[in-house]
Formats: structure tokens, sequence, C-alpha cells
């Protein structure tokens, strides 16, 4: 880390995790971002992005974040999944397995670097299945949710529709993007080669609610332009099941634009905010 930096600010680091700690050869990329100089480590963060193009757009506001939560006493961890960004492997050979590794095997690293501190995951939009799925192997972690996808079915049928609507479809006849998937193993959409493994694994997966005890905690996060702003109906259905198998759930809809779908790049300051205040006042 580095000590020379101006009193108040947080640190950044960008480096390989050691091999055994990352999913690939050669080590997981990860940003780490630091609390400040004389700030006690109160907590660790592991974050999950988002799937493909909704990752880019969402990096300005997920490092807006990852500052606020480290100005809070987090060491926030950020990596680029396999395949995604710098870290190892192409976008066309992972499986859905190796980001969940990925992901875990991030928490394993966090925890020795800093054990004995409350565990946080961290996920945004098909990150939070990630999420939810290291939270169930570590039962005394807590789960910090944006915008989550309860189905990653659902994902693989947004993320292929981009690719019909970009008119990359030859014939309106034609097979569908899914269909001819498993016709061919692959497809392109939006730039990103889609295996079917990876869609496979995508689409099996599912915002996995664990049991637990009353000491865990869940925060829902969502973004909306609606007025009233609520919760999407699947969103409160699955936070009722969570709060059935005893996690302690907050959650809030702050106003804001989907940021990572907009064709221009936007701001979610309420969004960030929230997410600092809320963090703030579970770790106190």
């Amino acid at each position: 880390m580095n000590h020379d930096r101006p009193a108040g600010a947080t640190g950044l680091v960008a480096r390989f995790l050691p091999p055994d700690a990352g999913a690939q050869a050669g080590g997981q990329f990860v940003l780490h971002h630091s609390p400040p100089s004389g700030t006690p480590l109160r907590a660790c963060v592991v974050f999950a992005h988002a799937l493909a193009e909704e990752m880019n757009k969402s990096r300005h506001v997920v490092a807006q974040t990852a500052r606020a939560l480290a100005e809070r006493g987090a060491l926030v961890l950020v990596p680029d999944l396999p395949g995604c960004g710098d870290s190892p492997q192409t976008f066309d050979a992972v499986h859905f397995g190796d980001w969940t590794a990925a992901i875990q095997q991030t928490a394993a690293w966090a925890r020795r670097e800093a054990p004995g501190l409350p565990l946080w995951f961290w996920g945004h939009r098909a990150g939070a299945l990630l999420a939810a799925q290291a939270a169930a192997k570590l039962p005394d972690s807590h789960l910090l949710l944006w915008q989550p996808a309860t189905s990653g079915k659902t994902v693989l049928q947004q993320f292929l529709r981009l690719k019909l609507a970009a008119g990359l479809q030859a014939e309106a006849k034609g097979p569908g993007a899914r269909e001819l998937l498993d016709t061919v193993g692959q497809v392109e959409v939006a730039g990103y080669p889609l295996s079917a493994s990876l869609a496979d694994g995508l689409e099996a997966a599912r915002l996995e609610v664990t049991p637990s005890g009353a000491n865990r905690r869940l925060v829902w996060l969502e973004v909306s332009t609606r007025e009233p702003a609520a919760l999407l109906p699947a969103s409160a259905s699955t936070l009722s099941a969570f709060a059935a198998a005893g996690w302690h759930c907050e959650s809030e809809v702050v106003a804001g634009p989907a940021f990572w779908q907009t064709v221009e790049i936007e701001a979610a300051p309420a969004l960030v905010a929230a997410s600092a205040r809320i963090f703030e006042r579970s770790l106190a």
C-alpha cells in the first residue's frame, strides 16, 4: 500500500493475487482500495461485477463506491473476473464456475490478509448471483447487492437480445440466438464471444437463499426513475425469502438511471451515498 499518499486519501493498488488465490494460473487481477492512513481497518469487501458491457458502463460508479467504503474502514477488493479486463483467460474460454471460484478465492485471500474482520460480498446485477453463491460457502459473511439479478436465465435472455437488436441475425425466420448458440457452440454478442458452456452455467444460476443466523446482513439497493419508487416484484419476493431464512435485511430504492445500460455514461450519486451510509451503519 502507498503510505505516502495525502492525509485522508484512500490507497489504491493494482496487483495479481498469488496463483493459489486466483482462479487461473498466474493469479487473479484485483484492484485494492484501502482505508486512509490512520483509519482502522474494520471490514473486507469483495466485489463481483456485472456481465460484459454492463461491467464497463458501471466501472466509474463502482470505483466511487469502493473509495467511499474504503474511507469508512473497508479493504475493498475489485477483481476482474477470468476472461474480463486484465485477468487471465479469454471470454470465450471461461465457464461460469471459473467466476464463482475467482470470487471465493479472492475472499479467501482477504481472510488471510485481514483475519477476524467482517467479510462482505458486494454484487452488481449478474455479479449478485456470484456474491450470493460465495456467501453461501461462508456462513459468517454478509451481502451488499445492487440491482441484483434473481435469475441467471433472465440475464442470459437480456444479453442475447443484444444480438438480435444489433441486426446480426441473418434472416427473420432464422434460428434465435439461443438456438444458434446451441447449434454452433459460440456466438458473438456485442463484441463478446459467448460460449455455450458459459451460457449454460449462467442460465442455471439462481440468487441463492441460504439459512442464516440473525447476525448476517443483506443490504439490497436499487435505482429507479419512477415515482413513487418501489422494489421490483421479484426483488420483494426474494427479500422476503432471505428474511424468512434468518437474514437481517435492509432495502432502499434511490433515484437514478440504469447506469449499467444507458448509452451515455451516467453517474449514480444517490446509490454511492446510500451504499456508504448503510455500510457504515452496519459496522456500528
